[in-house]
């Protein structure tokens, strides 16, 4: 089949541009870190390691999904191509704004005296993730015949439960499990994130794929009893820890990983309840 390169032009529209500036932040913001990781010894924590990772992830994505477009080749990516840049682009700017914070609060702090290149690099990563949300606005503001699901405020509320869940899987690190003194209902609270990060992703995967209409249960009734579990679920994560924090004698003391977990059950209890009165609202139209 013969490659078909799209116009030069295609490359000055807002978009391309936006998805140009994305790669080169995030080439310069890992190709800082790197140089600086050779030169001296930066404390690589979890949260180092998830910085690395947000930065070469979305780098080497938004690299495929420029050439996919600029070669024309949507029609060959089984994918839903209205669903899969914007989850991409949101789900980018969600994580290198917590990486642009974690970053300097987690590895530049340690250092004894400030690395330039590390400055720089959180600089860039701030950078970045303007890049990413000025590629949601792009997007958002498009037609609604452009637009897919995930471009609506159930698909933005969807990556955002992603994230949280992610979030908070790089914060239960071993300190915080030998903190808290982890018990049953610890572990129930990682079972909660583990059981609603993959149901939230499996959504997102069956829109991405296209597959609502090879599911056997209309798919709104499933996101309806995929809402209202998690809604529950994270109802008692949230208890714990609030329960902790109230408790001081639960956790040693209350490091900022306890308040950050604290913070984004909350927030992602939050966007399932919101989540959940979208998915009822749906069920209400259609009957």
């Amino acid at each position: 089949m013969p490659v078909i390169l799209g116009e030069i032009s295609v490359l000055t529209t807002p978009l391309a541009m936006v998805r140009i500036l994305e790669m080169l932040f995030g080439c310069t913001t890992f190709s800082l870190v790197s140089l600086a990781s050779n030169n001296e010894t930066i404390n690589k924590s979890n949260t180092y390691t998830f910085c690395m990772f947000t930065w070469c992830f979305f780098f080497i994505l938004t690299a495929l999904i420029f050439l996919v477009e600029f070669v024309q080749f949507q029609s060959l990516v089984p994918v839903s191509w209205k669903n899969l840049p914007i989850t991409m682009a949101l789900l980018g700017a969600l994580m290198t704004l917590m990486a642009s914070i974690g970053f300097p609060y987690c590895t530049i702090k340690h250092e004894v005296s400030i690395n330039p290149r590390l400055v720089a690099a959180s600089i860039f990563s701030c950078l970045t993730f303007l890049a990413y949300a000025a590629e949601v606005c792009i997007t958002k503001v498009r037609n609604v015949e452009q637009r897919g699901y995930m471009a609506t405020t159930p698909g933005f509320l969807k990556v955002f439960e992603v994230f949280g869940a992610c979030v908070v899987f790089v914060t239960l690190d071993g300190d915080i499990v030998q903190m808290c003194k982890a018990g049953p209902l610890f572990w129930w609270c990682v079972a909660v994130y583990c059981s609603c990060f993959l149901m939230s992703l499996c959504t997102i995967g069956v829109m991405l794929g296209q597959c609502t209409g090879r599911c056997p249960v209309p798919f709104d009734r499933i996101l309806a009893g995929f809402g209202s579990l998690c809604v529950l679920m994270y109802i008692t994560a949230m208890g714990y820890w609030v329960w902790a924090l109230v408790h001081p004698d639960r956790c040693n003391q209350h490091t900022w990983k306890v308040i950050t977990a604290t913070v984004m059950t909350c927030l992602n209890l939050l966007a399932y309840t919101v989540d959940l009165a979208f998915s009822i609202k749906l069920l209400y139209y259609r009957t």
